[in-house]
């Protein structure tokens, strides 16, 4: 089975096709399609490495959704100062499906 580790928004991503990913944002239409840069590619025995990606794959994937993380909560507490401070955030991310990889 073909697989390749894709960059996108500063993470790393094991990836195969046929796989739905989130990942950070995209500024794409759903249904569009976008490219992501292979890091390393894989095909059964063969592995390709690139320095610093792989320069004849590029891995062809289509917009699926747009969406937000669920909240992740950031609590600050100093004991017997009478200081506490809570902080939400929630991240944007776009699951995409790979359809090919090279």
């Amino acid at each position: 089975m073909a697989y390749a580790i894709v960059r996108a928004g500063g993470k790393q991503y094991r990836v195969q096709p046929g796989e739905v990913i989130k990942i950070p944002s995209v500024a794409a239409e759903v249904g569009e399609s976008v490219q992501l840069e292979a890091l390393l590619a894989g095909d059964g025995d063969t592995i390709e490495i690139g320095s610093p990606a792989v320069s004849a794959r590029l891995v062809t994937a289509t917009v699926v959704e747009h969406g937000r993380d669920p909240k992740v909560v950031v609590f600050k507490k100093k004991r017997r100062k009478q200081y506490k401070k809570t902080h939400g955030h929630r991240q944007n991310f776009t699951a995409v499906k790979i359809e090919s990889i090279g």
